[in-house]
């Protein structure tokens, strides 16, 4: 009589262990997806960190549509939510990467920042020390890049992004976009550097780094 109860107690002991290996496997899924959510959060609080530390003013603000084109370029939608804009309506043709000492059409720029690129800007009145050495920065490291006055800035130097954790379209965790910008009022090396490299091919569509080089 007691063969039957000794099959029975190592089947219950087998479905033990059975249930405690899918309650580990959960917790490490788990683990890893929260992980994979605050990758961002990590990521948004190491720059923003650094830009303030520099002096400078730093925004996040949620991404607006991607793929929505508009078709006058010199358009300001009102949609737009930051300025300069970091999201939202543009035109459907970009601004040809590279270093602009005339101003370039914003609805143009915001199509670059959708394919991953760093929109950078200073006003009239920031010092041509200062200018220089944003345009020494552009020059070490151009790909995805595009630079331009904005007088309407003042004495201000402003990074833009459009930045999203995963590509539109993708079924993956945290499919949303943050439009990005941080206005400040003299060159930091090491806040320009943490910035471009936190959100830089880091766009909503993104395309491969060597369509971003100047002249594309």
């Amino acid at each position: 009589m007691q063969a039957p109860h000794t099959r029975r107690t190592e089947r219950d002991r087998r479905g033990l262990w059975l249930v405690l290996g899918a309650l580990v496997l959960a917790a490490v899924v788990g683990g890893a997806a929260f992980f994979l959510i605050r990758g961002g959060e990590s990521t948004e609080q190491s720059v923003e960190e650094a830009m303030r530390a520099a002096g400078c003013d730093y925004r996040s603000v949620p991404g607006l549509a991607a793929g929505n084109h508009i078709s006058d370029p010199d358009a300001t939608p009102d949609e737009w939510n930051t300025f300069p804009p970091t999201s939202g309506p543009h035109f459907g043709q970009w601004v040809i990467w590279g270093d602009y000492e005339e101003p370039v059409r914003l609805a143009e720029a915001v199509h670059n920042l959708e394919h991953g690129g760093i929109v950078m800007y200073y006003g009239d009145e920031v010092p041509d020390d200062q200018v220089v050495a944003v345009r020494r920065f552009y020059r070490e490291d151009p790909t995805g890049m595009l630079l331009s006055p904005l007088p309407r800035l003042g004495d201000k130097i402003a990074l833009t992004a459009w930045y999203s954790e995963t590509q539109e379209g993708e079924d993956q965790l945290a499919a949303t976009s943050q439009g990005i910008v941080a206005e400040c009022r003299a060159f930091d090396e090491n806040a320009f550097e943490t910035f471009r490299d936190a959100y830089r091919f880091q766009g909503p569509e993104r395309i491969p780094p060597e369509s971003l080089e100047p002249g594309s």
